[in-house]
């Protein structure tokens, strides 16, 4: 069987490293090459420290096509991905294609093959936030609704897929992340130095990310979000902000002065966050992903948005939906702590050998046209 996996941004690599580190346990132990994966990276994160140091450290074999297309607006960045990728996609003619998450990555990816009848496979399928502004949102249901397998990472995600009409391929299998979580976790711990490298303390930060467009270009909101971050500082709790790339440059057209202990790192690799997420004593983020890593690691999260895709997180206590104006921060902060029950939704952590399992089970059948 031959898959072809789209990947472009941070959580894709992530996630396509479970499935990939899974292939080569499942080809060692079978004793010849069950599964070929050949990896297809857009290039839409092209900043070194948000795209090859996953690649390295995640153990992601480099990619057979690097297609390089970088920044653009969605509509010309997802175009250019859907020519190069279906150039790929004749050339290579796989079994499945295979899509990751919420990118114009995964749009451009899943629209590529459903139009040269290839079976299109949705890793993290389901997931609905319910605002159609978030071009995160868009994406996703999209590719959902083209997607011949769609592996959901919660039960909650399947109920979604049946209330929009779709339950035909649609596979309960946990989340790849989660399986991420616990593998990287045992590498976080020779990493502990970190934190004296930083002279932070466990327990004596929060840990803040901020990236999503809607967020990071508008400048009233983007303001608002670091004057909440300046306000959480002056409670004497360092805020610690590794800054995407788009941040950094949208927030040095702003006239803001960040206070003290505010604390900018640049973008670290994910065995690195990980180890920061674990000793926050909270985290702070627009981000789906570490929303769930916070959840995982058993640490409280408060989300700069009105609305989540992992409400199971905020339904058991842990996460707290701020939205972004600075003075709601605060007070989520003030109420973000750790409720004491942790229930698992996620799976037992290997979701990556189920999703396999499943592609092996469809292979004769895969192009149902």
């Amino acid at each position: 069987m031959k898959i072809l996996s789209v990947v472009g941004a941070r959580p894709q690599f992530i996630k396509a490293a479970a499935i990939s580190r899974r292939i080569r346990q499942m080809n060692e132990e079978s004793g010849k090459e069950r599964i070929r994966e050949v990896v297809v990276h857009t290039g839409q994160h092209y900043d070194e420290n948000m795209s090859r140091v996953f690649f390295d450290e995640l153990e992601i074999r480099e990619a057979d096509y690097n297609l390089g297309v970088g920044s653009a607006s969605h509509g010309a960045q997802t175009g250019r991905m859907l020519e190069k990728i279906e150039a790929v996609l004749k050339e290579e003619e796989p079994d499945f294609g295979v899509v990751y998450g919420d990118t114009n990555s995964t749009l451009a990816g899943a629209l590529a093959a459903v139009k040269l009848h290839i079976a299109v496979a949705h890793v993290e399928a389901g997931l609905r936030s319910f605002n159609r502004r978030m071009p995160e949102e868009i994406n996703r249901v999209v590719a959902d609704h083209v997607s011949d397998i769609l592996f959901c990472p919660t039960e909650r995600a399947v109920q979604n897929l049946i209330r929009e009409g779709i339950s035909s391929g649609v596979h309960w299998v946990g989340d790849v992340m989660y399986d991420c979580a616990l593998y990287y976790a045992k590498k976080a711990e020779g990493r502990k130095d970190l934190l004296a490298r930083l002279s932070l303390s466990p327990g004596e930060y929060a840990l803040a990310t901020v990236h999503r467009a809607e967020n990071t270009e508008d400048p009233q909101r983007l303001a608002s979000i670091f004057q909440g971050l300046n306000r959480v500082a002056e409670t004497g709790l360092q805020v610690v902000i590794p800054l995407h790339p788009r941040t950094r440059e949208r927030l040095s057209g702003l006239n803001l002065r960040l206070r003290e202990g505010v604390r900018v790192l640049v973008p670290v690799s994910y065995v690195d966050m990980i180890v920061l997420e674990k000793s926050a004593n909270f985290v702070i983020t627009d981000s789906g992903g570490v929303q769930k890593e916070a959840y995982f690691y058993k640490v409280p999260c408060v989300t700069l948005r009105e609305e989540t895709e992992w409400l199971e997180t905020v339904q058991s206590g842990w996460n707290v939906l701020a939205g972004t104006e600075a003075d709601a921060i605060l007070q989520a902060v003030k109420k973000a702590h750790k409720p004491g029950d942790w229930v698992n939704y996620y799976g037992d952590g290997d979701a990556a050998g189920r999703v396999l399992e499943i592609l092996l089970s469809r292979e004769k059948t895969a192009c149902a046209y």
